[in-house]
């Protein structure tokens, strides 16, 4: 143990409640000790510090903080170097605010594009998430403050996400959704993890031993500290033996009582909870330390412009007809829609930012070098119709030479808390859209979404540049690429597929009942559609440029390739050159490819640049079940280099020798993932790929203390129904308004253990067990057991209180 000097003077109170927050952002102080509190506060895309009292889900008003693009921008940069300096950036905010650890990035995996918190994540593809994160992460760190990556692990669905169980093969866990975390850990050197609300095979994410002792510590060597979600531990003394170290937000002391108890019992030894106190001291002693010669102030303009510039590198150019774009100088304008106004340049939920400042296209537009001829609303953004805004906009569109046109999905469309049903913008922008342009043939169609949309009417517009969730300068940089100063260099981190029943997990998405089951293994994104040959509307890693690039002269070397960009148009301009390596597919199934390496290079216009991209322990090996291993198999690979998944400019093909004795699968029980066309998995396929039976996870008989309150429906309870019913009722009355009630989609998908989690100690496991038995229809023991449990509960909390003050 690092400390044991400390901890040998820690009475086995003091002990086990330093294990828990002490309120919904910090982690508990012992003054006696000289032991502080640290402080924890949302950061994925901006710091978010609530200035007075703390809510989970940021209702509560916080300080101001730069707003950068979210993560499902950046990552369409490709680029590591922005990324980290974006972290740093986040590092500087977040020590001039006294946070010492930042809750992100975000990198879960975008199983499926219905995920309502897909604008937090950066890509389908593990290796792009995780060299982001690891970059954001250094950034982040040099700042003396800790960076969070999350949620681990499979983190895939909102739906029920805290008490859904997430089964998936251990290749597919460990290729796909281990793989980003462990690029975060191993070249970002994260120094704090926070775990999933799910469960994965069967045991709560926080709780994993497989996870967290086995890979996170075991395998990745991670000597930092693991935290909770908020109010996402099941069983502390679980959690505790299993390595994770802080409980949040404020469980009160419920928790470390029922520490102290499993000591006693045996069911927790005093060397795991030591072990867990050591890494929190250690963490709370280097954040204090580094606190004293933090940063006090930030550059709030140098960071505005980071923001535009992140921005500026992140938007994709999807289609440019006729070279409309750049318009020319002087161009007659007509700005059209209600984003240019009041704009969507972030997600909805925890990670809600209070910009520094925000600009809109209405304003900016003002001072580019063209002939503005007017701006005008257009639509209503929550999806119904309005005669009078279109006939307005109609009349504007009329006398311009091109329209600007500002539409995407609006805030109901995607938030934390909720998955989205459908990949469509409302239809009130849509219907404008279409009649735009038998007005104006000349639409540039500017998207704002964090997450993929489906494109039926995009014959309308004849170019398109998606923003995604850009920030608080987005539309500063948006303006600089319509006019041309600035070349467009972003490229999609997600596949665009043609609709929503094309996409790989559809039948499978999200989780029906208890479960969700991965049946599509390996094949997300654009490794799907690739495989099975299935057409896309836009392919992963694609974006157009105001400039053309020519690829040549591919070298290959043990380490890695070599190869040529060419400029070969008049402006200068940045490419994304990416690396797919294809491997042989008859023993072992495998996508026809996957990215294994990317570089972002500027050229200036008629210049050449050699580019070299690494090979790295992860560009040739696969998850080998039989050995529990990775492993090399024997065979023809493939090396592709190109502009996009379907752009391929240059590849060569060699030999491996490999390390693989023992075949893992037996191809015939498993055809569908040997052919690619996962849609329809059987249960014995999929049985066959998870190497044991597929858990029952259909709701029946009792509800338990991990079921949710949604659940309700299914109580044996009149008035647990009735509950349920006024809940649902009021979540649709929200949602009908175009703006989702955070609280109430927070507290509609909490189990009923989360109300033991998530107040304070005023509310007890027993106490939430006896809401448990009233709700299955024996009311009278419940309450019993309710009311008895709030007595004894608040007299044990007194004496611990007690205890620790020293009385």
């Amino acid at each position: 143990m690092k400390h044991e000097d400390i901890i040998r003077k820690m009475t086995m109170e003091e002990k086990a409640a330093f294990l828990s927050g002490k309120n919904v952002w910090q982690s508990r102080n012992i003054d006696r000790l000289g032991i502080a509190s640290i402080f924890c506060a949302d950061g994925p895309h901006g710091v978010r510090k609530q200035a007075g009292a703390g809510d989970h889900l940021g209702l509560n008003a916080s300080l101001p903080a730069t707003c950068f693009p979210t993560a499902a921008a950046v990552a369409n940069s490709w680029d590591e170097n922005l990324a980290e300096e974006i972290g740093k950036a986040l590092g500087e905010e977040a020590s001039s605010q006294e946070v010492n650890v930042l809750l992100g990035p975000g990198l879960n995996i975008k199983r499926s594009p219905l995920c309502g918190r897909n604008f937090e994540y950066f890509s389908e593809d593990p290796l792009l998430s995780g060299k982001m994160a690891a970059a954001y992460i250094r950034g982040i760190q040099s700042q003396g403050v800790y960076a969070c990556p999350k949620h681990f692990a499979v983190n895939s669905q909102e739906r029920l996400r805290m008490s859904v169980d997430s089964i998936l093969d251990e290749r597919t866990l460990r290729e796909i959704y281990l793989e980003g975390f462990e690029i975060a850990v191993k070249e970002g050197g994260a120094k704090s993890i926070m775990t999933s609300y799910n469960a994965v095979n069967g045991v709560y994410a926080n709780e994993n031993k497989h996870l967290l002792k086995d890979i996170l510590r075991g395998d990745w060597k991670f000597d930092g500290i693991v935290i909770t979600d908020w109010g996402g531990s099941n069983s502390h003394v679980e959690g505790v033996a299993a390595g994770s170290d802080l409980e949040m937000p404020a469980p009160g002391l419920g928790s470390a009582r029922e520490l102290i108890a499993a000591v006693e019992n045996g069911t927790l030894t005093m060397e795991e909870l030591d072990a867990c106190v050591d890494d929190l001291l250690d963490a709370v002693l280097s954040l204090t330390a580094a606190q004293k010669s933090g940063k006090k102030s930030f550059d709030l303009q140098a960071h505005h412009e980071l923001a535009r510039k992140a921005s500026l590198e992140s938007i994709v150019l999807l289609k440019n007809e006729d070279g409309l774009l750049p318009l020319d100088s002087g161009c007659k304008v007509a700005v059209i829609g209600d984003f240019a106004f009041t704009p969507r340049y972030q997600g909805a939920g925890s990670s809600i930012v209070n910009p520094l400042s925000l600009e809109t296209i209405e304003s900016v537009i003002q001072s580019a070098d063209l002939n503005l001829v007017g701006c005008s609303k257009g639509y209503q953004r929550n999806g119904k119709e309005d005669e009078t805004l279109k006939k307005e906009a109609l009349e504007l569109a009329a006398k311009a030479d091109a329209v600007l046109y500002c539409f995407g999905l609006d805030e109901l469309s995607e938030s934390e808390g909720q998955d989205r049903t459908h990949l469509e913008i409302p239809g009130s922008q849509i219907s404008l859209l279409k009649a735009l342009a038998k007005v104006n043939p000349n639409i540039v169609g500017i998207l704002s979404a964090g997450s993929v949309i489906e494109l039926p009417w995009q014959s309308c517009c004849k170019s398109i540049l998606h923003g995604y969730l850009g920030g608080q300068a987005g539309a500063g940089a948006m303006v600089r690429v319509i006019t041309g100063e600035v070349n467009p260099s972003g490229r999609l981190a997600e596949s665009y597929p043609v609709k929503l029943g094309d996409t790989p997990a559809y039948h499978y998405f999200p989780g029906k009942e208890r479960c969700a089951e991965y049946r599509e293994g390996l094949f997300v994104g654009y490794r799907y559609y690739d495989t099975a040959g299935i057409p896309v509307c836009y392919p992963f890693g694609f974006g157009l440029s105001y400039t053309t690039f020519v690829y040549s002269d591919l070298q290959l070397s043990e380490s890695g390739v070599r190869f040529t960009i060419t400029n070969k148009g008049d402006r200068d301009g940045k490419e994304v050159a990416q690396l797919y390596v294809g491997g042989p597919r008859e023993r072992i199934f495998r996508p026809v490819k996957e990215l294994k390496g990317f570089a972002k290079v500027y050229l200036k216009a008629g210049e050449s640049k050699t580019v070299e991209i690494p090979f790295d322990d992860k560009t040739f090996r696969y998850w080998n079940v039989a050995t529990n291993r990775f492993e090399v198999e024997k065979g023809d690979y493939t090396i592709y280099i190109g502009a996009s998944v379907k752009d391929l400019r240059l590849r060569t093909t060699f030999a491996l020798e490999g390390t693989t004795n023992i075949l893992p699968y037996t191809p015939e029980k498993m055809k569908s993932y040997y052919t690619g066309f996962i849609t329809d998995v059987s249960a014995e396929e999929f049985e066959a790929l998870l190497g044991h039976p597929i858990p029952d996870g259909k709701w029946s008989g009792e509800l338990g203390i991990n079921d949710a309150f949604c659940q309700m429906y299914y109580a044996k309870s009149r008035l647990a129904r009735l509950v349920y019913g006024i809940l649902t009722g009021l979540k649709n009355k929200s949602e009908a308004k175009g703006k989702p009630d955070l609280n109430l989609l927070f507290i509609y998908s909490m189990p009923f253990r989360g109300i033991a989690k998530m107040t304070n100690g005023v509310v007890s496991m027993e106490m939430a067990e006896g809401m448990v038995l009233a709700v299955n229809g024996h009311f009278l023991k419940g309450m019993k057991k309710v009311i008895g449990g709030f007595f004894s509960n608040a007299k044990a909390n007194r004496t611990y209180e007690k205890k620790l003050s020293g009385k």
